[in-house]
């Protein structure tokens, strides 16, 4: 157990720095993003990184996952076998444009293409 928790101590931030480096890449020449310029991206996306490596080092016995992430981007770090967790850096899909869903209790009203075709405005 003393050797599980001197390997959770030395996860840090600097560990994942080429998934950090990789993302900051992706996120400069493909993500159009009008929150956030890529200096700030970076600094959210190691704050974020941040806050996987603290859920991983607090989960559960039985939980494999840290995971951290805000409107823009998901962090995940797995427990792996190998020397250091697995880190995956996603994008989140997210459009400005895109309509608010209704309520569940909101039902939209249909007509039926007849009804439309014997309007009086036709």
């Amino acid at each position: 157990m003393a050797a599980i928790c001197d390997y959770l101590r030395v996860v840090n931030l600097e560990m994942f720095r080429p998934e950090i480096n990789a993302a900051l890449k992706a996120y400069d020449q493909f993500v159009i993003c009008i929150d956030k310029t890529p200096d700030e991206f970076e600094i959210i996306l190691q704050s974020l990184v941040n806050k996987a490596i603290k859920a991983y080092k607090s989960r559960g016995p039985q939980l494999r996952h840290g995971i951290a992430l805000d409107r823009h981007v998901t962090v995940i770090l797995s427990q792996s076998d190998g020397e250091r967790p697995l880190c995956g850096i996603y994008f989140n899909l997210h459009s400005p444009y895109q309509k608010a869903s209704l309520p569940k209790t909101v039902q939209p009203i249909t007509e039926a293409i007849e009804e439309i075709r014997r309007s009086p405005e036709s």
